[in-house]
């Protein structure tokens, strides 16, 4: 999707406050863990390359969905260490070993098709994936890790870590996150070689459960400054939101009572009224069920009023505003703020998606 730098929309990507929050975190943890910055999905929709050589300097490796992820931030100069999270193609391994990039391994039927290929793997770096839990991807026994660790190292790959990933760390009942724990750390006691990196914290972990802490940290959602929990749990310290999301009134007019507003006529006005509209829609990400939600003008809440379009949608203005007013979606105005969360939960979902969501239509603006 071509970016629209010459349209009124825009992210401001405060820098300062992504790195404020890796140390917020790292304050908390024991001195000498390793921190891995997950900036997969663009930064969680912050930017990959732009967050990524911001933070380089304070954090020891990125965690990343994919190789072509991967590879863009090794194109643009990123040299620490880069872990693919998800299971890689067989095809991309080789660019991989010449990329320097950890791949995930998480399965014996991967291991043995790799192996079946023949390929050169000397050089090749890995982590083994345990699904303690989560369902998802993962090795399930200590027999299974220990078979494919041996085959690898076998064939010239360097076993460096051993992962597994929490399903309900950012919850109140910690009886599940328990079992996944006791879980991973028996099949750890049942290798003969654990590699040297250990890791199970994401974001939540490392939050409400630091004692649970091996050598590396998974940060992601928190560095944002996103309460990975939503609002569920209190976090033990301060963070920074990092992306406000504006616009501007591109046109603003007056209608009378019983006039219609959008697709669908989903709005009526009761009275004369001032529409204003913004050059932004669900193709942005700014998905159709925000009508009724609300943003900023002036420091004045005003609803979104009928359908959200594609690309605009219209709110409802206290009194006419000149063109070219900015727009709050996501950030301060005046005395008030609307934040990431409260979008969430007006959508019923949770922050994460609302940031991912945001399409690369709108131009990312850093702020260091």
């Amino acid at each position: 999707m071509k970016t629209s730098p010459h349209r009124p929309t825009k992210a401001v990507i405060a820098l300062d406050a992504i790195a404020y929050n890796i140390e917020q975190v790292a304050s908390q943890l024991p001195v000498g863990t390793l921190r891995m910055a997950v900036v997969k999905a663009n930064a969680y929709g912050h930017g990959a390359v732009a967050v990524s050589h911001y933070i380089q300097g304070i954090v020891d490796a990125f965690g990343v969905s994919n190789i072509d992820e991967a590879l863009e931030l090794r194109e643009t100069g990123i040299t620490k260490d880069i872990l693919v999270l998800g299971v890689t193609a067989y095809a991309a391994v080789s660019l991989a070993q010449e990329h320097d990039i950890c791949l995930t391994v998480a399965s014996s039927d991967w291991v043995h098709e790799l192996l079946s290929l023949g390929q050169s793997l000397d050089g090749l770096r890995v982590h083994l994936k345990v699904d303690s839990g989560m369902g998802r991807i993962g090795f399930r026994s200590a027999a299974e890790v220990q078979q494919a660790q041996q085959a690898l190292q076998t064939q010239g790959v360097r076993v460096e870590g051993i992962f597994t990933h929490f399903a309900t760390a950012d919850e109140v009942d910690p009886a599940y996150f328990d079992e996944q724990e006791q879980c991973f750390a028996s099949l750890l006691a049942e290798l003969d070689q654990v590699p040297a990196l250990v890791h199970t914290s994401n974001s939540a972990t490392s939050i409400w459960h630091p004692e649970t802490v091996l050598n590396m940290v998974r940060l992601g959602n928190i560095i944002y400054g996103m309460n990975p929990s939503g609002g569920l749990l209190g976090l033990p310290f301060e963070i920074k939101a990092a992306l406000s999301l504006e616009s501007e009134l591109v046109h603003v007019k007056k209608i009378a009572a019983q006039q219609g507003v959008g697709y669908g006529k989903t709005y009526v006005s009761q009275e004369e009224e001032y529409i204003g509209t913004l050059p932004l829609g669900y193709a942005d990400g700014w998905t159709r069920d925000m009508q009724g939600f609300h943003v900023l003008v002036d420091g004045v809440f005003c609803p979104i009023v009928g359908r959200v379009s594609m690309d605009q949608l219209t709110i409802r203005l206290p009194k006419a505003y000149p063109l070219g007013t900015k727009v709050i979606l996501i950030g301060t105005s005046g005395q008030e703020a609307i934040d990431v969360t409260q979008v969430a939960d007006y959508r019923g979902t949770i922050n994460y998606e609302v940031v991912c969501l945001l399409s690369d239509r709108i131009p990312r603006v850093y702020r260091k």
